[in-house]
């Protein structure tokens, strides 16, 4: 009897045990090795600043087991970069930061590669253009700076941006459409090569994110002589002894009618699991939970968006469409 009690005992004991391990959840994915952080831009520029933040603040908050490693890989506007996460199939230990050159990048240079090829993570925030000059400069509003440059002629005055046939020069060339203007451009690796290069005299202009010259305009180097954007940024902390980001005029207020904002988010190679992509889309809103992030946003005034899921898929199916269309009307489309 005492045997039968004992052997009816464990049999109960074992069956319990199953059912508690069947009804419990299985372990959620996370990394097991270092996770590598591709940045498809070059050091110093908005891209890179964004990107060392990140791996940054996962670091002093201890939100990741693994270590970040960010590796920038600008070859070709980016491609280099995209093409690395797009032949790493199934890997999710590799994530990369994109801009507009997501869109730009393959339809300016005909690399096959689409955004369709990597599995989209979450948008981060979009990111403004301000339209800088030399504060030693005597240009006060960007319409004094553009009727100079209307005054001097075609291809008198420098506009200086990051890479060719991208964002920058996007914007430039749809400047001088709507002011009837005519830049010589020059394209540097990053923002922050374009920065200094402006504080030297080198170039007259340029359409730096916020983030790239805000060093230099706190120093009184820069003048921010608008910003492309339907409406003025929020910021309204001082950054210089005089001025907050929101004291900074849409171009459309000043008589130059130009607006375009820029992607920043997370993409992951193509065949990566859903438990994989929710691990990252958990980690980047710890990430962007904290006061460092929060400071990151006011100090760059960015837009602060985030999206994930089929809201961030329908986002990024129309700016592909918008993309196409602005490198159309540039002529930047690659036969």
């Amino acid at each position: 009897m005492k045997h039968s009690i004992k052997r009816t005992a464990l049999s109960t004991a074992i069956a319990l045990g199953i059912a508690g391990f069947a009804a419990s959840p299985a372990l959620a994915w996370e990394p097991t090795k270092p996770v590598e952080f591709v940045i498809p831009a070059g050091p110093g520029g908005g891209a890179d600043q964004m990107a060392r933040m990140i791996q940054g603040i996962i670091s002093k908050n201890n939100l990741m087991k693994q270590s970040m490693i960010p590796v920038n890989k600008s070859a070709g506007a980016g491609a280099e970069g995209f093409l690395s996460v797009k032949e790493a199939k199934g890997d999710p230990h590799k994530i990369v930061i994109s801009l507009s050159n997501l869109f730009t990048t393959p339809l300016a240079t005909g690399v096959p590669f689409s955004y369709k090829d990597m599995t989209p993570v979450a948008m981060l925030a979009l990111d403004q253009f301000v339209l800088w000059t030399n504060a030693d400069k005597p240009y006060k509003t960007a319409k004094e700076y553009i009727d100079a440059v209307k005054a001097a002629g075609p291809n008198k005055f420098k506009m200086g941006g990051t890479g060719s046939k991208q964002e920058d020069q996007i914007i430039t060339v749809a400047l001088e459409k709507a002011t009837g203007t005519k830049f010589i451009y020059v394209p540097f690796k990053g923002g922050g090569d374009v920065a200094v290069q402006l504080v030297g005299n080198h170039i007259d202009s340029s359409v730096n994110n916020p983030i790239e010259a805000v060093a230099q305009w706190r120093a009184g180097k820069l003048r921010a002589q608008c910003v492309f954007d339907d409406t003025r940024m929020p910021y309204k902390e001082k950054i210089t002894a005089t001025q907050s980001w929101n004291d900074v005029p849409t171009c459309k207020e000043v008589g130059v009618p130009t607006d375009y904002v820029m992607l920043r988010g997370i993409f992951m190679p193509p065949g990566v699991t859903q438990d994989q992509v929710n691990y990252y889309v958990d980690l980047f809103k710890k990430v962007i939970a904290t006061p460092e992030w929060k400071k990151f946003m006011a100090d760059g005034a960015f837009n602060q968006t985030f999206m994930s899921g089929k809201e961030f898929d329908k986002w990024l199916d129309a700016n592909a469409a918008l993309h196409r269309q602005l490198m159309q009307e540039a002529g930047f489309i690659a036969k």
